[in-house]
């Protein structure tokens, strides 16, 4: 594993989008395996959800959590650029049974890769703008959906009625209006979801990188 360098370097942040259940959970736990967790710092947009503790818990299941503007934009911005400077932030989370923002925080550390992950990751031009490499998890349809359906009911709570309305009337057309577009902003995109070959080229990449800017 590499060793953790000094925060006061740049640090190397990595885009990784695509539609839900695509695999980027996938490419980012590969990332972490090849550099080592202490030299990374994982910002999950998922967590960025608005708070809506204003809102019924009725109103708030009524909430396009696939819609751009369902997320926290100003506040995932300004704690990635705190990341960026070298200072640690509290990170949100999410409570996805609640479909509301828990008083929970996670503290994440700066560190010489960040890695952003979700859904937009690569929506925002001015996020963008702070990644040194972004990439596009390329994966079916019915892949995606499969994989939706098993999480949000292991996961959180879901039947599959609820399910399968909800990848209906926002999932699917969401994906097409937003997600799929932002392909076009990838520095690379992983056709077949997260294969092998090609997450070992970006986890590759990454490392020779880290190890160039160790030297200098």
């Amino acid at each position: 594993m590499l060793q953790p360098r000094p925060s006061t370097n740049t640090p190397f942040v990595i885009g990784v989008a695509g539609g839900s259940g695509s695999g980027k959970s996938t490419v980012t736990r590969e990332v972490l395996a090849s550099i080592g967790p202490e030299m990374a710092a994982v910002v999950m947009q998922d967590d960025y959800y608005r708070d809506q503790s204003h809102m019924s818990l009725d109103d708030r299941r009524k909430t396009n959590y696939d819609h751009p503007q369902a997320f926290d934009w100003p506040l995932m911005m300004q704690q990635v650029q705190a990341l960026c400077r070298g200072e640690p932030i509290e990170m949100p989370v999410y409570d996805f049974t609640l479909h509301n923002r828990s008083s929970k925080t996670i503290t994440v550390k700066p560190a010489p890769v960040i890695v952003i992950e979700g859904l937009f990751a690569l929506f925002d031009a001015e996020l963008r703008k702070l990644m040194s490499l972004k990439v596009f998890v390329d994966t079916a349809a019915d892949v995606r959906f499969i994989r939706r359906l098993q999480r949000d009911i292991s996961e959180r709570g879901r039947s599959t009625e609820s399910v399968i309305k909800q990848y209906l009337e926002t999932v699917r057309p969401m994906h097409k209006q937003f997600i799929e577009p932002t392909k076009r902003h990838a520095d690379v995109i992983l056709p077949h979801g997260a294969n092998a070959p090609a997450v070992d080229i970006i986890t590759t990449k990454v490392v020779s990188l880290i190890r160039d800017l160790d030297r200098a």
